[in-house]
C-alpha cells in the first residue's frame, strides 16, 4: 500500500467543478463567526459539489486571509452570496421548492442517523452560530431540524465539523455518493 500522489487522484479543476452537475444542496451559514470555519465550509461544499454557500449576518466573506487558510482555493470554485438576513433568505429559498432543514438541538430534533431525506427534494441546511447557534427566527421556518448525536460530556461540535458530519450523512443517504 502506497499513499496516492495528488496527479494520480481524480480532481476536476475549477472550470470544471463549475460547469459540473451539482448536489440539491445548499448551505446557510448564519452568524458564524469563526473565519476558519467559513473557509473549512468551503472545502466540503467544494468536496461535495454542493449548489452554493449562502453567508448571512456578521458570518465572514472572501476574499480573507483566514478564509483562505482553510478554503486552499474552494472559494474560487463553489459557488457563493452574502446575505444580510438569514430568515428572509430561508424564506425565499423556501418559495423556491428548497425544504430547509436546520442542523439544531430543539425538542423536535430528528437524530441525524434517523433522518430520511424526501424524496428528489433540494435541500438548504442551515448552520447557525458557534455559541447561540441557530437563530430563533429562523425555527418555525423548518421543515425539519436535525441532531447529531453526541455521546461525551459537551453538548455540541464545532460547526466546520457539523457542516462535514450532516453533508456526508445527507448526501450518503439520498444516494449521491455513488
Amino acid at each position: 500500500m502506497r499513499k496516492l500522489e495528488n496527479q494520480e487522484l481524480p480532481r476536476l479543476d475549477t472550470p470544471a467543478f463549475k460547469s459540473h452537475p451539482k448536489n440539491p444542496l445548499v448551505l446557510v451559514l448564519d452568524d458564524i463567526r469563526s473565519l476558519n470555519n467559513v473557509g473549512s465550509a468551503f472545502r466540503t461544499a467544494d468536496a461535495f459539489l454542493i449548489e452554493k454557500i449562502f453567508l448571512c449576518g456578521i458570518t465572514g466573506q472572501p476574499p480573507h486571509r483566514e478564509i483562505n487558510k482553510t478554503a486552499l482555493g474552494a472559494t474560487k470554485s463553489v459557488e457563493w452570496e452574502y446575505r444580510e438576513n438569514a430568515t428572509e433568505l430561508v424564506h425565499q429559498l423556501a418559495d423556491k421548492g428548497y425544504k430547509i432543514v436546520l442542523v439544531e438541538q430543539t425538542d423536535g430534533s430528528t437524530m441525524l442517523m434517523d433522518f430520511i431525506p424526501p424524496g428528489n427534494e433540494k435541500l438548504a441546511l442551515v448552520f447557525g452560530n458557534e455559541v447561540f447557534g441557530v437563530n430563533d427566527g429562523l425555527l418555525n421556518q423548518a421543515d425539519y431540524c436535525l441532531e447529531i448525536p453526541q455521546y461525551g460530556t459537551k453538548h455540541s461540535l464545532n460547526v466546520a465539523v457539523s457542516i462535514g458530519i450532516v453533508v456526508w450523512s445527507v448526501l450518503e443517504k439520498m444516494g449521491c455518493l455513488e
